[in-house]
């Protein structure tokens, strides 16, 4: 029978917590050998290691309770201590290896550590984070079963690392809590393991390219190349050779054979992004390939065969040119076998927040800054935005505010002057009238408050503030909430 793991019991067990630095195992070790200093008598150093560690702890009970819970757990997470006591780990974790993959019951029933295995758990704001895990079983002086023990290590700083100097991306990439986003992500695995055409629509600047990436780097093709072209971006006569490539003397300059882009990408994929741009001389030798995976070189007689998966993209309502006649109605429904729809970011106003934060901390570490957070006016003039340049125009915005922050918070004199109400430069004495300001924040954050149920911290977390940023802001703008 497993016995519920009780407080006092962490002292007996403590030797088995399987810290992934060596730093405070030693440490600990040293206190164990010395006879003067045993853990029962001195539980607040065990405490203040657990606390000071980067790594984060939990503990399990026979019920898979959450009895321990320590201040990196909190960070890396998302949730307090005081939400994640008590509960089931699954409840608070939500990684990709609960359930039958679970590590720690893997553990716990064999007795046998993991050490360093990779996983995601799903933060509370949604987040996909990537961690490494390490697991170890706890017992009591009479050596029966009284829980588990786990040390957790986000992989976040040393992921985007090698995702700089890799270019790969996965799902977790994309930044969202949207139900239309979500649901796209939840089936990008199962079309990454296809060699199925996919087409990818959405305004410019959602990030259909990030998409294509995701779905190659998920895909069986990973260890291969990715190769972009952006269709509207090469003119009409050398669009041919770029794509098929040539042989020497096939045109003026073309001094000695070139291979093109479907060569690079022989194994792997092509993103034939703006697709809807690509003319109709060339949408038949794309649709010649699509059918036989073979083609021709400029000025040459060779066939040449690769294997090439083709996603494409397009900003336009491609339905809508095949009626025009300026799209091969074929070519459509080849390319289309799996169709994937980014929605525009002025319909998933939610995601904002979440974003901001996410290109906070990546200016953070490129430009070698500090800056904590957007300041809630600030992000309240973004949540009135349109948006028409989508993800893209916010990255831009948020790297505008960077430039010109000495850090701290972004706020919204550090916004572009079209973000601020006027198309002009603003000096104090041009600023919006504070009263609009006011409104336009009290709008915004009921808006808020009213999507979360009236919930405050599940609203702060959709703003990125901290609750007690969001009480004081309503309470110095009046706002009350409804009564439940």
């Amino acid at each position: 029978m497993r016995i519920p793991l009780k407080p006092e019991l962490l002292d007996d067990a403590w030797a088995n917590v399987p810290l992934l630095d060596d730093g405070p195992r030693q440490a600990h070790h040293v206190l164990m050998k010395d006879p003067k200093h045993k853990p029962s008598d001195c539980p607040h150093w065990q405490e203040t290691i657990l606390e000071s560690i980067a790594d984060g702890v939990f503990t399990v009970d026979g019920d898979w309770r959450i009895t321990y819970f320590n201040r990196a757990a909190e960070a890396i997470t998302g949730v307090s201590r005081e939400e994640a006591l008590g509960r089931q780990c699954w409840e608070v974790f939500h990684s990709d290896v609960c359930g039958a993959n679970c590590v720690l019951k893997k553990t716990i029933e064999s007795g046998e550590p993991f050490v360093h295995k990779a996983a995601h758990i799903v933060r509370q704001d949604g987040q996909h984070i990537p961690i490494t895990i390490s697991t170890a079983v706890l017992e009591d002086e009479a050596g029966e079963l009284v829980g588990g023990v786990e040390t957790f290590r986000s992989m976040v700083e040393l992921e985007s690392l090698r995702k700089e100097l890799t270019g790969r991306y996965t799902f977790s990439d994309i930044v969202s809590k949207n139900k239309r986003m979500l649901e796209l992500l939840n089936i990008l695995p199962q079309v990454a393991l296809s060699d199925a055409g996919v087409l990818i629509e959405g305004e410019s600047g959602t990030g259909k390219e990030l998409v294509a990436q995701a779905i190659h780097s998920l895909s069986p093709r990973r260890d291969k190349p990715l190769v972009i072209v952006n269709c509207a971006a090469l003119p009409e006569n050398l669009l041919e050779s770029e794509l098929f490539g040539h042989k020497a003397g096939a045109f003026t300059d073309a001094r000695k054979d070139r291979p093109g882009r479907f060569m690079q990408a022989d194994g792997g994929t092509l993103f034939l992004d703006e697709i809807g741009e690509l003319p109709l001389s060339m949408q038949a030798k794309l649709l010649r390939f699509l059918q036989e995976k073979t083609f021709e070189p400029v000025g040459g007689d060779e066939t040449i065969k690769v294997n090439v998966r083709v996603i494409t993209a397009t900003n336009k309502h491609l339905t809508d040119e095949v009626a025009a006649g300026r799209f091969r109605e074929d070519l459509y429904y080849r390319i289309r076998v799996v169709a994937l729809t980014i929605p525009p970011l002025r319909e998933r106003r939610e995601d904002i927040p979440l974003l901001v934060e996410h290109f906070i901390a990546r200016f953070n570490r490129l430009q070698d800054k500090e800056i904590g957070h957007m300041a809630p006016p600030a992000l309240a003039l973004l949540m009135g935005h349109g948006f028409p340049g989508n993800v893209r125009e916010l990255q831009n915005v948020v790297e505008h505010a960077f430039v010109l922050s000495p850090g701290g918070a972004l706020m919204p004199e550090h916004l572009p002057a079209e973000y601020r109400g006027s198309d002009e430069p603003q000096t104090p004495d041009r600023l919006p009238p504070s009263g609009d300001l006011k409104n336009l924040e009290s709008n915004l954050l009921m808006q808020a408050l009213a999507q979360n149920d009236f919930d405050r911290q599940a609203t702060a977390r959709q703003l990125g503030i901290h609750k007690t940023t969001l009480w004081r802001r309503m309470k110095k703008l009046g706002i009350k909430t409804p009564k439940k």
